[in-house]
């Protein structure tokens, strides 16, 4: 039986050497989590800022994944590396992603300039997992300039995306109608770019129209107005126009500052994440044991209440 490598260094030395199973084995470490997955994570930390990470978001059925097919079709045809996570939700058995990233995406599957992974949810709040940022950088770390991260576009993924990426994609399609009203807050707070997908259906004008409407009323004045791009992805229409706005608003936020700031964000919020999590499994831990236990039952025969429980564990973690 041969032995799989797990030594964080070695993988990522085979990583960035091209070997496509070390890759896929350091983003199995930060999705498990644990102390690997702290070790990649500092192994991969210089890499943080080397990759664009362009986000796609937007209702089931918008066609984000032929947009996303699309853009790596584009970006090959430039000559460069691309890579796509794809955020999908969990099973309910096994907790792995039940959507199958190269059933959605099978003319790249055998290209060595792409990698394309599924990243299971686990009950994320917002379809986001965890460990997404770490994944990007693993992506990164191992030559790949471009990361389109792939959501499955229910719950809060529009601000959870947002918070991943640098530029935020947010798919829409002709007849969306009421739905506009329904969603413009959370959609209007994340748009970098709109893209109406599917534009050889009726409708293109109106939701164009809407959109704009949006945006002249809950958008205040300033250097970038989110621009709307027509696309027929399944054609392989509007490639083009997507990534030139893309690189648009790329070049915008390096001019203003806006990538460094929302970088920053991102680390913040990555700590904090990391912080809370630490803390919850310690607590988690301690309301597990005996004494954990016996503090529960006090609390369900009245001894004491939620709160006083509560602040007892909370100064166990202290000490």
């Amino acid at each position: 039986m041969v032995r799989r490598e797990t030594d964080p260094v070695k993988l990522l030395a085979a990583a960035q050497a091209g070997d496509r199973s070390a890759i896929a084995r350091l983003i199995s470490m930060v999705e498990r989590g644990g102390v690997p997955a702290g070790d990649v994570s500092r192994l991969t930390w210089p890499a943080a800022r080397l990759a664009s990470l362009i986000g796609l978001t937007g209702a089931p059925g918008a066609g984000k994944s032929t947009l996303t097919n699309m853009l790596v079709r584009h970006v090959r045809d430039k000559g460069e590396r691309v890579a796509v996570l794809a955020i999908d939700p969990s099973s309910p058995f096994t907790n792995g992603a039940i959507l199958g990233d190269r059933v959605r995406m099978q003319d790249h599957a055998t290209d060595d300039g792409v990698f394309i992974r599924s990243m299971a949810t686990r009950g994320q709040v917002g379809g986001l997992a965890l460990a997404t940022p770490e994944a990007a950088r693993v992506l990164a770390a191992a030559g790949y300039p471009t990361v389109l991260i792939e959501t499955v576009g229910v719950g809060q993924v529009e601000v959870e995306i947002a918070g991943a990426a640098d530029t935020t994609v947010v798919v829409v399609n002709p007849g969306w109608g009421d739905a506009v009203q329904a969603n413009k807050a959370g959609l209007l707070e994340v748009a970098d770019v709109f893209v109406i997908n599917k534009a050889d259906r009726p409708g293109v004008a109106e939701v164009h129209r809407d959109l704009e409407a949006m945006l002249d009323m809950h958008v205040a004045p300033g250097p970038w107005r989110p621009p709307i791009v027509e696309a027929i992805a399944a054609r392989g229409e509007g490639a083009a126009a997507v990534w030139e706005a893309i690189d648009a608003h790329r070049a915008h936020m390096v001019e203003t500052g806006e990538l460094a700031r929302r970088q920053a964000k991102r680390a913040a919020a990555e700590v904090r994440e990391i912080v809370v999590r630490t803390i919850e499994a310690k607590a988690v831990a301690l309301l597990n044991s005996e004494k954990g236990a016996a503090l529960t039952a006090r609390v369900t025969d009245g001894s004491i209440d939620p709160h006083a429980a509560a602040g007892t564990i909370l100064r166990d973690l202290e000490a």
